[in-house]
């Protein structure tokens, strides 16, 4: 059976530069089964889910529903609902965690602010583990199902106690794919093994470029010339790098990349289409997917930083 995930691996379709863009997630726990468009299609009452994806459109804050894995059948919706907030720009992120008995009570939240990284008092700081985001949502794509969910119950099996199935991280073709808190970088393609290496790293305040998609803190240029920069130097701490882009014209951006010890470079990002087509997503027609080239990378001068 040829899916998405099978034909961008096959065509070498790089991860890098494409983590889902947001500053801020919104995860809120929601059991039983979950549509496509799963905040109008669940449990959740649907009035809500357009209400809340309304009050985060064009402030950096993403909304999606979480659960934890396992069967979920049409059961009947949960009286408690978990809640995450996470805050995913490097050197500034937060995760902040509570509990609301119904999620209408989170309109109340200043969606600006939360994108802005103010968390206004929510919830408490998380202080436990790295918390895994699988993408598991098969109504939105098969691949999410087939590769995400036995991953998903792999890392439960092993012990980890911050597992969660999550309704869409973007990138079904890079199944399975997951988001790891609290730093907001996201990986593709993953096994059970690299999955815990990256959990493992996550803990010690590193990433792991191998299967890294980006931070999604960064916007997409930004996330390729974080990459890039990383590959040249072999740094993987999650904190050390921080960056500013601008514009050069039509599809090509200058990201100016710090390192925290003083270095600096600037990065030339391009964006191109990936040839050839391919199907962003199972069921969908093939099509040329923007993808972010790096086409040059320059130390800078001490003048220049």
């Amino acid at each position: 059976m040829s899916t998405c995930a099978t034909v961008s691996r096959e065509l070498s379709e790089p991860l890098a530069a494409t983590a889902a863009t947001a500053t801020t997630w919104l995860l809120i726990e929601q059991t039983g089964p979950w549509g496509a468009k799963a905040l109008a299609e669940s449990h959740l009452d649907a009035a809500v889910g357009r209400a809340l994806e309304a009050a985060a459109a064009g402030t950096g804050v993403r909304v999606a529903l979480i659960r934890r894995p396992g069967r979920h059948a049409d059961c009947l919706p949960t009286a408690r609902h978990e809640v995450f907030l996470a805050h995913t720009v490097p050197g500034r992120g937060w995760v902040r965690r509570g509990a609301v008995t119904d999620p209408a009570e989170l309109l109340g939240l200043d969606f600006g602010a939360l994108g802005a990284g103010e968390h206004g008092g929510f919830g408490a700081e998380h202080v436990g583990g790295p918390v895994a985001l699988v993408c598991t949502n098969g109504r939105r794509d098969r691949c999410c199902a087939l590769l995400g969910r036995p991953l998903a119950a792999q890392l439960t099996a092993a012990g980890h106690s911050e597992v969660w199935e999550v309704t869409h991280l973007g990138g079904h073709r890079f199944s399975p794919t997951m988001l790891v808190l609290p730093y907001g970088f996201a990986y593709g393609r993953l096994t059970a093994e690299s999955a815990k290496e990256v959990l493992a790293a996550t803990a010690s305040g590193h990433m792991v470029p191998e299967w890294s998609r980006g931070c999604s803190g960064w916007e997409r240029p930004g996330q390729a010339a974080d990459h890039a920069v990383r590959l040249a130097t072999g740094e993987t701490e999650v904190d050390a790098l921080t960056l500013s882009q601008r514009s050069a014209g039509a599809g090509r951006w200058l990201v100016t990349v710090r390192h925290r010890d003083g270095r600096a470079w600037e990065v030339d990002v391009v964006e191109g289409a990936s040839e050839p087509a391919r199907p962003e997503s199972c069921g969908k027609a093939a099509g040329t997917p923007s993808r972010m080239d790096v086409a040059a990378v320059r130390a800078l001068s001490v003048r220049e930083r």
